[in-house]
């Protein structure tokens, strides 16, 4: 089967495609494509997150590595992915990799490839390595000393990185503040990477899936409302004032308010918008992806901000991030990323920020949220994840891209390819595209009522 790095990395499933071997051969691809690298003298950064073999599969990938001759500095336990990013780039070495699948289900793992710059690989880098791939794929390559000998001789060396990555977060947040103002916090770590952060940094009412359970207790580590039942009764039972959920490997993030409502990353990103611009007076050129929510738009129109849109995939963003002055990127599936932290999604850095904002402006979430709504007008999201037949994929995919005039009755206004089919109705879009790592169909849609997105999702679901 061929390895094939889509949206984020590589992802299989245990034990199918994504097997020792072909980590060991992937593993060699970026030791033979980052051993040119001006920066490889201070290593490769390896991390892992709580899947089912993911710290043995982060030790083939860092023998391989240091059996390359290249130092390796490995997590000494459980890390995610923004420590990686992290320590790549605080180590300033070549590059780092996460064994992670993200929040995919438990059946799948995946292999993450991290510049140097703390972010995602951009895309030419990926196509590098998949040249090296192909190389590694036909080749026999054998390890001649084991991770132990590697230990011993120092090319492989054990790492804190949760220590370095909590002192960083002590550093940007105004924690003092989160405590004083004696915000309740609910934390669902998902069974993921997050795992026994959160309370390192704030007080935390509430501990949720806090432990390590490999198989995410039968759920799907994905910080969406339906696979957060748990924490959104939590907040309400525990009178929090926000319910905070980190996904797989921790870089991405949900959220509840008071009333357990979901605040979803749409109006995360909002928020942290008027918070940079009106409270911090912070400046710098806003990105999002391609399904994020059109209120962005009102906004940087409103504060004057130069605004990106950018195909789905967080490697586009973090591109962005690295080559303007960007303030925020964002993504519609809870990956965020902020000037000043790094060109990369960090779940539990943005789910403190959103602590920060209500401590800051003395309000509840549901207030901010209100604020919000009422100045830049009621916008409502949701996305349906279609599992299809490869031939159903297809026809559906077909369907779109010969054209639609009408949608669940609404003239089709104008039509966007950027990434998938988007169609424009009156106060309203629907997005209809194949999953980058995932075998499904995403049917995304906006509008400016809970009752017509789910016409809209309903019609485009079924054409």
């Amino acid at each position: 089967m061929a390895i094939k790095f889509g949206t984020d990395g590589w992802r299989g499933v245990i034990a199918d495609d994504f097997t020792f071997n072909n980590v060991a051969k992937v593993a060699l691809a970026t030791a033979n494509y980052l051993k040119r690298h001006k920066k490889i003298k201070n290593g490769i950064v390896v991390g892992y997150d709580a899947r089912f073999l993911s710290k043995e599969f982060a030790e083939t990938a860092a023998t391989v590595i240091a059996n390359k001759g290249i130092k390796v500095i490995i997590s000494d336990k459980i890390s995610s992915t923004p420590m990686v990013s992290l320590l790549t780039k605080k180590l300033n070495a070549a590059g780092g990799v996460v064994i992670t699948a993200s929040h995919n289900p438990a059946k799948y793992n995946g292999y993450k490839l991290k510049g140097d710059f703390g972010g995602p690989a951009h895309p030419e880098m990926i196509e590098k390595l998949e040249k090296e791939l192909k190389k590694a794929q036909r080749s026999t390559f054998n390890v001649q000393r084991p991770f132990e000998e590697l230990m011993k001789k120092g090319v492989i060396q054990r790492r804190d990185f949760t220590e370095v990555y909590v002192e960083d977060l002590k550093e940007k947040l105004d924690l003092p503040l989160i405590r004083s103002a004696g915000i309740r916090i609910a934390y669902d770590a998902m069974y993921g990477a997050g795992q026994g952060v959160m309370e390192r940094l704030a007080p935390v009412t509430t501990l949720l899936r806090n432990g390590y359970n490999p198989s995410f207790g039968g759920s799907h580590p994905e910080p969406l409302p339906q696979h957060l039942k748990e924490l959104e009764s939590a907040v309400v039972a525990s009178r929090c004032d926000i319910g905070i959920a980190t996904d797989g490997d921790a870089d991405r993030v949900g959220a509840f308010d008071e009333e357990g409502n979901f605040v979803d990353s749409h109006r995360i990103f909002a928020l942290l918008l008027k918070y940079f611009v009106e409270t911090k007076k912070w400046s710098g050129e806003v990105a999002k992806s391609f399904s994020v929510s059109q209120m962005i738009n009102k906004m940087c129109e409103k504060y004057g901000l130069t605004l990106h849109e950018t195909a789905i995939g967080f490697k586009h963003l973090c591109r962005l991030m690295t080559e303007r002055d960007i303030l925020i990127a964002a993504e519609e599936s809870g990956g965020l990323g902020v000037k000043g932290h790094l060109p990369e999604r960090d779940g539990i850095y943005i789910g403190l920020l959103l602590c920060e904002i209500m401590a800051a402006r003395g309000k509840k979430l549901s207030e901010l949220v209100a604020e919000l709504m009422e100045e830049f007008g009621w916008h409502y999201f949701n996305r349906i994840d279609a599992h299809l037949t490869e031939k159903e994929k297809n026809r559906i995919l077909g369907v779109y891209k010969k054209g639609v005039k009408n949608i669940a009755g609404f003239g089709v206004n104008r039509v966007e390819t950027k990434d998938g089919t988007k169609l424009f109705v009156d106060n309203g879009w629907v997005l209809v595209r194949a999953s980058g790592t995932e075998p499904l169909i995403r049917f995304y849609a906006e509008a400016d009522a809970p009752e017509k997105v789910e016409k809209l999702l309903r019609s485009a679901t079924s054409l």
